[in-house]
């Protein structure tokens, strides 16, 4: 493609440990014309994170510790200017999760304990992951 008026199709980064469930996510991503990257671990995710620039995360919430997700989540997010992750304070987060599914415990976004923006619950229906995934990114750049 040699059209320079041309955006590049938005990039999303998916941070999860099972390689199954990335492929199953990273799928109807990149049928939708999304360049899709992947990170094994929360510490690799986070260093996907600055060499990618991704436009939008899909975080899993268990990954090398049951709470993984939650501190990637929080390292993005921080409030601290001098991060390194600082320039993608605002960037979407979508976090997989079967807890609700699984136990009798809830929880939703929350701007101080659990910095994301929405959830897709296991096992992923691809139309649902992409309904939000597309309200995320609009939303982005309103």
């Amino acid at each position: 493609m040699s059209d320079s008026g041309a955006r590049a199709a938005p990039t999303i980064l998916i941070i999860d440990d099972n390689p199954d469930m990335a492929f199953a996510v990273s799928m109807p991503l990149e049928a939708a014309g999304y360049q899709v990257a992947w990170a094994q671990s929360g510490r690799e995710g986070l260093e996907k994170v600055l060499e990618v620039a991704p436009d939008l995360l899909i975080l899993d919430v268990m990954m090398e510790t049951s709470t993984a997700g939650f501190q990637v989540s929080l390292t993005v997010r921080s409030l601290d200017s001098s991060s390194p992750y600082a320039r993608f304070r605002d960037i979407p987060i979508l976090m997989l999760t079967a807890i609700h599914t699984t136990t009798s415990l809830r929880f939703g976004p929350d701007e101080t304990y659990l910095p994301v923006d929405d959830f897709v619950e296991k096992p992923v229906d691809a139309d649902l992951l992409l309904e939000k995934v597309r309200t995320l990114l609009a939303d982005r750049t309103r």
